[in-house]
């Protein structure tokens, strides 16, 4: 427990004083007919999701006798302030949906089941997922907490009316090219980009892409790398695409995830970046429909030409969600049938058809392989690469959005202040240096 005292030590104060929404009558699992459940709140179908509660807890009722509650989390500082006061209090929900990426820190705290072979079996067994997919259930396949929920990788879409307008064949491979692609299709009212500069999700997956493909992983031997030329550069491609570049509305400043869909899907940008399948459902129901199509995301860094020798032509990260459970809950049993119920084939298809989002369980997937319109998708699952495995993760990636968050009012102005972004890339250094020591 050394490891979680070290990862809530700087948030205790703020952490135990914030009680956990649909919790508050004790620990979860006081009630032996209820399981509580925490996920991210679903910003671009929030109708559906709260249906998919309803159907999901009917069913489990219908299977078990229980019912389940779930609360939700709504960004990243939320999701990892829920973790926290869950480690300290020794109560809360008895499974959490956790990003792939922050299933490292949720591993480190301690605070969560591992999975015996007895487990795996009750849930369906190891060899119901798809091999990449527990790619990051735990540190080893000997030391898992995670099952795999759902799979994420990330992709670009594109308006293919308004590439062959203006002559392009396809999406450039490089982001220097895709920035020459995006200032040519620029005008009449149109961007050559929709960004989602004010999620709380995209910002910092474009910094590590670019970051990782010029060769540096941003952690590297316990140590971090944030103020390292290929990051640094990293953000001035990024914060440029609208300060100076002039190739992303002025209002993506303010724009979540949903916005910038909507924007791609009106007809207003050509390209849509750091997407997943999950846009497939709105997009097939907007007006570009059936005039749009996916492709991988730039794997070339920017001011480059080709992969450096050191680089890694990642695609997207290996995103998705996991399901731990919590050790303090004591239905851990019943958590057990309900994961098994929620990455059966029949209930990832519901999921599938219903949010975009594609499954783990792999008698669906491939079956779902055939779509045409999901070949990139599934290439970019293929060619996807890990962030690093390390209990401070999830503080560095808060870091990194941070930047952005910080660096808007200078968007808004047109510009990109060099020295500005300096000093706020050295606290973030300083801040994920001081997460990796916390967490070792």
């Amino acid at each position: 427990m050394i490891a979680t005292r070290r990862l809530v030590a700087a948030a205790a104060v703020a952490a135990i004083s914030i009680p956990l929404a649909g919790c508050d009558s004790g620990s979860a699992g006081d009630d032996p007919k209820t399981l509580n459940m925490l996920v991210a709140a679903n910003s671009i179908y929030p109708n559906e999701q709260k249906q998919w509660f309803a159907d999901v807890s009917a069913k489990f009722q219908q299977l078990t006798g229980a019912t389940v509650r779930f609360e939700t989390f709504a960004s990243p500082n939320d999701e990892l302030t829920k973790i926290q006061t869950s480690v300290l209090s020794g109560q809360g929900p008895d499974i959490y949906s956790l990003g792939t990426t922050f299933t490292p820190t949720a591993y480190s705290t301690g605070a969560f089941a591992d999975l015996t072979a007895d487990d795996w079996t009750k849930i369906g067994g190891r060899d119901r997922f798809l091999p990449a997919t527990l790619g990051i259930s735990g540190p080893d396949p000997a030391h898992e907490i995670a099952v795999p929920f759902t799979s994420r990788p990330f992709v670009m879409a594109y308006n293919k009316e308004m590439l062959a307008a203006a002559g392009i064949d396809k999406p450039a491979v490089t982001w220097d090219g895709l920035r020459e692609q995006a200032r040519k299709l620029t005008g009449d009212g149109r961007y050559g980009l929709a960004v989602a500069y004010a999620d709380g999700f995209d910002p910092w997956k474009f910094i590590w892409a670019m970051s990782i493909q010029a060769g540096n992983p941003l952690v590297e031997d316990g140590k971090a790398r944030l103020t390292d030329p290929a990051t640094v550069r990293a953000y001035q491609t990024y914060l440029g695409w609208l300060a100076t570049d002039k190739i992303v509305a002025p209002a993506a400043t303010g724009w979540k995830n949903a916005q910038a869909i909507a924007a791609f899907g009106a007809g207003k940008a050509a390209f849509l970046p750091m997407v997943s399948a999950t846009s497939k459902v709105t997009l097939d129901k907007s007006a570009v429909a059936g005039k749009y199509g996916y492709a991988l995301m730039p794997t070339v860094p920017p001011g480059a030409t080709d992969l450096p020798a050191d680089g890694v032509g990642a695609t997207s990260i290996l995103s998705g969600d996991n399901l731990v459970i919590a050790k303090y809950s004591k239905n851990k049993d019943l958590a057990l049938r309900l994961v098994n119920m929620l990455t059966s084939a029949d209930a990832q298809e519901t999921y599938y058809r219903t949010f975009g989002e594609l499954p783990t369980n792999e008698e669906l997937a491939g079956k779902l392989v055939a779509d045409p319109a999901l070949a990139a998708i599934v290439e970019s699952a293929s060619k996807a690469h890990g962030t690093p495995f390390h209990g401070g993760w999830s503080q560095i990636q808060l870091a990194l959005v941070n930047v952005v968050v910080q660096s808007v009012p200078n968007l808004a102005a047109g510009k990109v202040d060099g020295k500005a972004l300096d000093t706020l890339l050295a606290q973030a250094q300083s801040e994920a240096q001081s997460a990796l020591d916390k967490a070792k």
